[in-house]
C-alpha cells in the first residue's frame, strides 16, 4: 500500500507543476481568473458542502477545526484530479474546450489528544483563455473604409497556489458535545498575463498592443469552529464556521502599451506601474451537517466573499495622457449557498457495496464580477458521486472518491458557459500508528 502512497504522490505533484491552466473560460480574464473549489474529492460530489462536516476519514481543509477528529492512530493522504470539457454558446456561435487540472495534494494526522494536524497544496484560481472577434471599420478617418476591417485578439495565462499547514483542537469535550477551533496558515504564490491586441487589415493603420501582468505573493490566515451535538442515541448535528481576514497581495500591477507601425515596423512602447496593490477579500461562511445513524449525512453551507471591498487596476487615457490606476466598485460581493448530503447502507459492515457512500448536492452563486458596468455570471451548480472502498490484505478503510459535476455559468447578453467535470479523489487511510503486540 505505502508504494501505491508514494506513486500517487508523485503523479499528483508532476501534475501539479505541468497543469497551470484549468480553465479555458473567457471570464477568468476579469479579476483573479476563475476560482477553484476549495474541497476534496468526496466533498465535490456533494456540490462542496464542507463547513458543518466532520468526519475522522477525511480531511476538511474547508474549515480547519475538523482536524481535530482524524483517527489516532492513522495518517490520512488525500489528492485529486478533474477532467473537464466546457461548452461556450453566444447567439448562434459555440465552442467546445477541454481541460484537466490538479485539484489538491493534503495529508493530516492527530498530533496529540483532540489536537490535529494538516498540510497540502492546491490552486486558489486559474486564468486561460484565448479568443478574437473581428468586423468591418466604421470611421471616416481610415483609407479604404469598406474594405477593412479590424480584429481584437485576446489571451491571458495564469493563477495563484497555496501550500498550508493547519491544525485543529478539541478544547471542549463533554457527553454528547464537543467544539473545535482551527487555522490554516497558507502561502500563496503566482502571476498572470492578460493580452489585447487591436490590428487592422488595412497597414496604415496602427496595431495596438496592451499587456497586463503581475506576479504577486502573500501569506493568508484562515480560521474555523465547529460545534457538535448529540440528540439521542442516532442523531448528531454539527454546525460550522469559518473566517477570513482581507489580505494583500504583495505585487506590482504592470501594464504595457505597444503602438506598432505597420509601413515600418517601428514601435513604441510605454510602461505604467499601479500605484496600489492587489487584495484578496475578507470572507466568512457558516453551515451544518445532520447525520442520523451513521448512514445519512445532510447539510447546507452559506458563504459570503466581500468583493466588493476590493479595487481593481484599470487602463485609461484621459487629455491624452494614459493611466493605470487601481478603481473602486468594480466588484459585487460573491455569496454561494450550498445544498448537499450522502448515503451509506453500513460504513462499518463486511460487505463491499454496502460500505458504498452515495453522494448528491447543488449549489447557487451569485455573480461578483461586473463587466463593462453590468452585473456578471451567476453560477448554479449540481453534483454527484460515489465513494468506492479500496480493500486489500493491509487497508480496508482507503476509498476512491468519483464525481461527475455540471456547472452552468449564465449572464445577460452575454456568453453562456456549461462546464462538465469528472473529479478523481484518492483518499488513503493507512495504520501508521498502531501499536503492534506479539503473541
Amino acid at each position: 500500500m505505502k508504494k501505491i502512497l508514494f506513486a500517487a504522490i508523485a503523479m499528483v505533484l508532476s501534475l501539479g507543476v505541468q497543469a497551470q491552466n484549468a480553465t479555458n473560460s473567457p471570464y477568468s480574464q476579469y479579476g483573479y481568473g476563475r476560482q477553484s473549489d476549495q474541497s476534496n474529492g468526496a466533498m465535490k460530489a456533494m456540490a462542496g458542502l464542507s463547513l458543518g462536516w466532520r468526519e475522522g476519514n477525511q480531511v476538511n481543509f474547508s474549515n480547519p477545526a475538523s482536524y481535530s477528529c482524524v483517527d489516532s492512530i492513522t495518517f490520512l493522504f488525500d489528492a485529486g484530479i478533474s477532467i473537464q470539457a466546457s461548452n461556450f454558446t453566444e447567439g448562434k456561435h459555440r465552442l467546445n474546450a477541454n481541460n484537466s487540472s490538479f485539484d489538491y495534494v493534503i495529508g493530516a494526522f492527530r498530533a496529540h489528544k483532540h489536537i490535529g494536524v494538516a498540510f497540502g497544496v492546491m490552486p486558489y484560481s486559474s486564468i486561460g483563455y484565448s479568443y478574437y472577434n473581428s468586423d468591418k471599420v466604421d470611421n471616416s478617418t481610415i483609407l479604404d473604409e469598406s474594405t477593412t476591417t479590424f480584429t481584437n485578439t485576446y489571451a491571458g495565462t495564469g493563477g495563484l497556489r497555496q501550500v498550508f499547514l493547519g491544525i485543529g483542537v478539541e478544547p471542549l469535550k463533554l457527553k454528547g458535545t464537543s467544539f473545535s477551533v482551527g487555522a490554516n496558515a497558507s502561502y500563496l504564490w503566482g502571476s498572470y498575463t492578460k493580452g489585447i491586441v487591436n490590428s487592422y487589415s488595412n497597414s496604415y493603420v496602427k496595431t495596438l498592443s496592451k499587456y497586463y501582468s503581475c506576479s504577486v505573493k502573500a501569506f493568508k490566515l484562515d480560521l474555523g469552529a465547529q460545534l457538535q451535538q448529540r440528540f439521542g442515541k442516532n442523531d448528531v448535528v454539527t454546525v460550522g464556521g469559518t473566517f477570513s481576514m482581507k489580505q494583500k497581495l504583495h505585487g506590482d500591477p504592470k501594464c504595457v502599451i505597444i503602438s506598432t507601425d505597420n509601413q515600418n515596423s517601428v514601435s513604441d512602447t510605454t510602461s505604467i506601474v499601479a500605484d496600489g496593490s492587489h487584495f484578496i477579500p475578507m470572507s466568512y461562511g457558516a453551515g451544518f451537517v445532520w447525520n442520523h445513524a451513521r448512514k445519512f449525512r445532510v447539510g447546507f453551507d452559506y458563504e459570503v466573499e466581500k468583493w466588493s471591498q476590493i479595487q481593481y487596476p484599470v487602463y485609461s487615457v484621459v487629455d491624452d495622457k494614459q493611466y493605470y490606476t487601481f478603481k473602486e466598485n468594480m466588484f459585487s460581493d460573491r455569496q454561494k449557498f450550498t445544498l448537499g448530503g450522502e448515503f451509506c447502507a453500513n460504513e462499518l459492515g463486511r460487505s463491499w457495496f454496502g460500505r458504498i457512500r452515495y453522494r448528491a448536492g447543488v449549489s447557487y452563486t451569485t455573480p461578483y464580477l461586473k463587466i463593462n458596468g453590468q452585473e456578471g455570471p451567476r453560477e448554479i451548480g449540481a453534483s454527484f458521486g460515489f465513494g468506492l472502498p479500496i480493500t486489500n490484505a493491509y487497508n480496508n478503510r482507503s476509498m476512491l472518491n468519483i464525481s461527475a459535476q455540471w456547472v452552468n455559468v449564465n449572464a445577460k447578453n452575454l456568453i453562456r458557459e456549461n462546464i462538465f467535470c469528472i473529479n478523481v479523489g484518492f483518499t488513503f487511510n493507512e495504520r501508521w500508528f498502531a501499536k503492534w503486540q506479539l503473541e
